[in-house]
């Protein structure tokens, strides 16, 4: 009796669920980058450089968390006019609080502030962003918006077709100078500081006409109908006065936060030699932004154009000696698999770094590329998989503050580089969902010595001190090989995981969820 009053209760709150929507109707304003982005100090400083390179833009890589954290405190800081942010995850941790008060002291210095978030990481955690959006210099916008604020899960099973397609881009523009784009979401694991698990990851700096292109990309998400201003859907109008409140909690919680590096000296420091790190920059006018449209996402998947995957087949069809790739979540499917056949058959050099199932954070993912492994070996794809372990050898950030801490490590990159010479960067993982339902963003470079920058981190990640080799045995089954104490080591099984959680990939495998990973 009691389980059917529960099982009635749980119809009841999917009924009301269903019947509840957002607004259609309610007030919205249209806003665009900033023009005048060369009347700004780093307007001015940064133009120079590109009038320098002929008009050209300018790039370079982010390689590790350190670096990475402070180049947005910096540039946030450095930032007169506008500063526009663009994730799909931002966490309330100490790097997240740090963002969002530099975030709100450059709007109180009269910055104008675009937020726009995917709504994925708000359920129930919304409260301090919507008092964010009660300053007046500070615009805050959710992403295709949960009608439930609480339970996102009752939108998933009565909206489904609506909630599956989220923003996953990662993008930050200062002034319409400089952007930021990659992989990284804001929060302790992007940036290495976690004390429980850490992502390897990669980021773009730009400078130049390229930053245009970002912010017309920004501005189109921005001013679609996808983009919900978050004082519509939360329930409570929130003042200035609940602002004040947040903000003293806010800096209450930095004041007894441990960040383990000294940032306002690691800020200062890039401010400073903001011109003699422009000099690491390569210049190009190839340059292109990436993205996948939220209205051709709608669609039905044999309609969708103009999307990541397929600029990107169309150079992996190109390519002639290698094809490098890092991916967090790899799943080829069965037209990815010909693909690559076609390249080996041209003796192509293929190669790819993904997630081991100890360092992998989504089963389900990795159930969907453990369909492919024998597949990807037999036609000569060298497969590697991260291991967990690895931030020990300061692969996550190049100064540790305690080696000996046991952190895992895992995957979190989505690096393409292409016959040595062009690479693509940015938010997009080699599975369905970032091919045909998510929004991702990233950009394509043709830059041969910027190339070179990006395999060297590549390489570093393939190390067998920081990932294993995948092999066929004389049997046709997998092995794992790596070094560990200075010896190689062969694992005849998925190294360092346990009966169950390889019981749970097995038992995800038989399940048809290939389409939604």
């Amino acid at each position: 009796m009691k389980k059917i009053h529960i099982f009635i209760i749980m119809i009841s709150l999917l009924i009301l669920t269903a019947c509840s929507s957002l607004p259609n109707v309610y007030p919205r304003t249209t806003s665009y980058a900033l023009t005048s982005y060369k009347s700004t100090n780093i307007g001015k400083v940064l133009e120079k450089e590109v009038a320098l390179h002929n008009g050209k833009s300018g790039f370079d890589v982010i390689r590790y968390g350190r670096e990475a954290f402070t180049a947005r405190i910096a540039m946030t800081d450095l930032t007169e006019k506008t500063l526009d942010l663009q994730y799909y995850i931002w966490d309330s941790d100490e790097t997240g609080r740090l963002l969002a008060l530099h975030t709100l002291q450059v709007a109180d210095r009269g910055v104008k502030v675009r937020v726009l978030l995917d709504d994925i990481g708000l359920e129930s955690h919304d409260k301090m962003i919507a008092a964010l959006d009660a300053h007046p210099n500070i615009d805050i916008r959710i992403f295709n918006p949960f009608s439930n604020r609480n339970w996102h899960i009752f939108d998933m099973l009565s909206d489904t077709e609506r909630v599956n397609h989220r923003m996953h881009n990662k993008t930050v523009i200062m002034d319409n100078a400089f952007a930021i784009v990659g992989g990284r979401n804001i929060g302790n694991h992007y940036f290495g500081v976690s004390d429980e698990s850490n992502f390897r990851d990669m980021d773009i700096a730009a400078v130049g006409p390229i930053v245009r292109d970002v912010s017309k990309m920004y501005d189109y998400f921005w001013n679609g109908k996808w983009s919900v201003p978050i004082s519509v859907i939360t329930k409570k109008k929130y003042t200035m006065k609940d602002l004040e409140k947040e903000r003293k909690k806010l800096e209450k919680k930095i004041k007894k936060d441990r960040y383990p590096y000294p940032l306002a000296k690691d800020s200062k420091k890039l401010q400073s030699n903001l011109k003699k790190l422009m000099e690491d920059f390569v210049w190009t006018s190839k340059g292109r932004v990436l993205w996948n449209d939220p209205a051709q996402m709608r669609l039905e998947r044999d309609k969708q154009t103009h999307t990541i995957i397929s600029s990107l087949h169309k150079r992996v069809n190109k390519v002639n000696k290698t094809l490098l790739m890092e991916s967090a979540y790899f799943i080829p499917r069965e037209y990815g698999i010909e693909h690559l056949k076609k390249l080996r058959k041209k003796g192509v050099k293929v190669r790819i770094l993904t997630n081991s199932l100890k360092s992998n954070d989504v089963l389900a993912a990795y159930a969907g590329y453990n369909n492919y492994r024998v597949e990807l070996l037999k036609i000569g794809v060298e497969v590697y998989e991260l291991r967990a372990d690895a931030g020990k050898s300061k692969l996550i950030n190049h100064t540790l503050t305690d080696s000996n801490k046991k952190v895992s490590t895992a995957l979190h990159a989505k690096i393409f580089v292409f016959d040595d010479k062009d690479l693509f960067v940015g938010s997009y993982n080699l599975d369905p969902r970032s091919s045909k339902i998510n929004t991702e963003g990233g950009i394509y470079i043709p830059s041969p010595v910027l190339a070179k920058r990006v395999i060297s981190f590549m390489d570093e990640g393939i190390n067998l001190k920081n990932a294993y080799r995948l092999n066929l045995d004389k049997s046709g089954h997998i092995t794992w090989t790596t070094i560990e104490n200075g010896k190689k080591v062969v694992y005849t099984s998925e190294p360092k995981t346990s009966v169950w959680d390889k019981m749970k990939v097995s038992f995800l495998q038989i399940l048809p969820l290939e389409d939604q990973l």
